[in-house]
């Protein structure tokens, strides 16, 4: 039996990921040297976007909510892959917290890398600057911290700030307090 037959059979003839119909092929998951059934019968939207070759459409993935419970290690696997470059969305971050997946399977997910390099996340300060990790802000406006009694006072420096998959948010240290702060009321020091 050849393999797109078994491809066929496996998947009923649907994309193994949003379960279109039409347009069907094989592809082979990037890092996946040495590693059997590593192979997805995918529809052209789906293969596309996986590869990087066309930006991800967060409304198209949001089928993943089904396939990651697929029983089909390479579907976890792309799945994984797939939530991990849309965790700024609320929704996609939700089901990566609800999706397990063993020492083996993570370790093949995390065998290739999730974003080409303009999907990347880039943060900005008020004025444009980019934000690195590490990076020390001035704040530029008294801030309310919710949940807390804590004002962040115009003119306080975070230093050694750690960024986010939210490109609006970083965190930083104030007055001993671990704290999300949003970008639009940081300055850049230095």
């Amino acid at each position: 039996m050849s393999m797109d037959r078994e491809l066929l059979e496996r998947s009923g003839g649907r994309c193994e990921l949003c379960s279109a119909e039409s347009g069907l092929d094989t592809y082979t998951l990037p890092g996946s040297e040495g590693r059997t059934n590593a192979d997805l019968l995918l529809c052209p939207t789906c293969s596309l976007q996986l590869s990087g070759g066309e930006a991800l459409d967060s409304n198209h993935w949001r089928c993943l909510s089904d396939s990651m419970w697929s029983p089909v290690p390479a579907v976890q696997v792309a799945a994984w892959r797939l939530l991990k470059r849309l965790s700024a969305e609320t929704w996609a971050q939700d089901l990566l917290d609800m999706l397990y997946l063993d020492d083996d399977l993570r370790e093949w997910a995390e065998a290739a890398p999730l974003a080409s390099s303009e999907e990347r996340v880039v943060h900005r300060d008020c004025n444009g600057a980019v934000l690195e990790a590490g990076d020390t802000v001035t704040v530029i406006k008294d801030l309310d911290v919710k949940g807390t009694s804590l004002v962040a006072k115009r003119g306080t420096a975070v230093r050694g700030i750690s960024l986010t998959d939210n490109p609006e948010h970083i965190e930083g240290r104030v007055n001993g307090q671990r704290i999300v702060i949003l970008t639009k009321f940081v300055k850049k020091s230095g």
